[in-house]
């Protein structure tokens, strides 16, 4: 296997280091956020055109760009070093791939290109306590219950029968979903909502126009405002369903979720990456004692033990790339690396760090924000062990495998204290000494 970049990737990687290099520096970024969409849109506009970022994993036969998701991934670890406020992972990571893999041809025509060009957003309208476990990171849950209906609150589902004109039929949508990532101002909504009665119950997605009567949306005050949330209200608010009523959501939300678990890993290791970068920069320049306090060994040290885990964690970053089924394993490691050097990036720069004015902290939310919604870490590793079957108790194992396991295992030794005793085995053939 051939681990290299290819020429492609390489050159994408550094020409959206280059525009985001010039364009989106800590002021643009503390900027952009104050907007009303909650990024630049020019920005925005220019990703899309110049190198196809929105629609870099669609199909070309959709106005794409065409490349996999690896791809995808690759490109966010560069977003991530420059904490870019975009709608790419809601848009790029989570509704283009759910779109792709349930919508119908009419839906994925009508709705594929806008989004591969940048003149469409969409948000996944999942409560945000629940995105974790709808995106099967965490843990996994076949009733669907976490999208709420009846007595979980969240989001229903009612379908309405046609009048005799044929008018007024298709599905309506009321409840509420928080902390939906730029929700705020995607034109699209793809709204995970419980249908049916409390005992048939089960979870579709639908899809809401930014325009719908009866929508409602606020945006949320957030810790990391790089990544704004909003909240949705649906008062009877009328919805097209996304696929058919047979679709296999909770699947497609799951594989969505190893892709954008990749997708996260690489953007907090990029962040992380930065962080460190700029603490490096900042040591080599702060004198105390009449020489640079990164000359320190203790310093020297602990630089070295964050350079060491952030190239762990971009190793794992670049495995799950090639192997989404890792993301959750990635994840976990890339946001706790995020998380240890954004506080020793504070620490190291000492008073100057704990500064509202000062871009340190910046990177410290991401990382405690991004684990609020995607995490904990803790869960994320055992949720990932307990897939690889590394927590199965032996005693549950099925009667096949252990019947094939102790046919093709040797037999066990007898116990020394219920072994017959026997006389010592005689001493080896003595060795002729051959000179060397």
């Amino acid at each position: 296997m051939d681990a290299a970049f290819t020429a492609e990737q390489d050159e994408i990687r550094r020409t959206l280091r280059e525009i985001l290099g010039k364009r989106c520096g800590p002021d643009e970024v503390k900027a952009a956020v104050r907007t009303a969409a909650g990024h630049d849109r020019e920005l925005w506009q220019q990703l899309a055109r110049q190198l196809g970022l929105p629609g870099i994993a669609v199909a070309e036969e959709y106005g794409g760009v065409g490349c996999s998701p690896a791809d995808l991934v690759l490109a966010c670890e560069e977003t991530g070093r420059a904490l870019l406020p975009s709608p790419l992972l809601a848009t790029a990571a989570l509704c283009v791939p759910l779109i792709t893999a349930l919508g119908g041809d009419d839906q994925r025509s009508a709705l594929l290109p806008p989004l591969a060009t940048g003149g469409l957003t969409a948000a996944l309208a999942v409560s945000g306590p629940a995105l974790a476990t709808a995106l099967a990171l965490t843990g996994e849950d076949p009733s669907g219950q976490w999208s709420g209906g009846g007595r979980a609150g969240g989001v229903q589902a009612r379908a309405v029968t046609a009048d005799a004109a044929g008018h007024g039929g298709g599905w309506r949508l009321y409840g509420e979903a928080a902390q939906v990532l730029d929700g705020h101002s995607a034109g699209l909504l793809l709204v995970a909502a419980h249908t049916g009665g409390f005992a048939r119950s089960r979870t579709l997605l639908f899809l809401v126009r930014e325009d719908a009567p009866g929508l409602v949306r606020s945006r949320q005050a957030v810790l990391d405002e790089t990544r704004p949330q909003a909240r949705i209200e649906l008062r009877d608010v009328p919805a097209e369903l996304l696929g058919d009523e047979g679709a296999d959501v909770l699947g497609a939300l799951a594989a969505t979720g190893r892709t954008a678990a990749a997708v996260l890993a690489a953007e907090a290791v990029g962040a992380a990456g930065q962080a460190l970068d700029r603490t490096v920069e900042y040591v080599r320049q702060r004198e105390q004692f009449g020489r640079a306090i990164g000359s320190f060994q203790a310093v020297k040290h602990r630089l070295a033990d964050l350079y060491v885990r952030v190239q762990a964690a971009r190793s794992a970053v670049y495995y799950a790339a090639w192997d989404p089924d890792q993301g959750g394993l990635a994840l976990a490691q890339a946001l706790e690396t995020l998380r240890v050097t954004a506080g020793e990036a504070i620490q190291l720069h000492g008073g100057i760090g704990f500064t509202w004015e000062h871009d340190a902290h910046l990177y410290f939310k991401r990382a405690a924000a991004d684990e609020l919604l995607f995490g904990p870490v803790h869960r994320l590793r055992a949720h990932a062990a307990d897939r690889a079957g590394l927590f199965a108790d032996p005693a549950t194992a099925p009667v096949e495998a252990s019947a094939a396991s102790s046919a093709t295992s040797p037999p066990a030794p007898t116990p020394a204290s219920t072994a017959p005793r026997t006389s010592p085995p005689p001493p080896p053939p003595a060795q002729e000494k051959v000179a060397v």
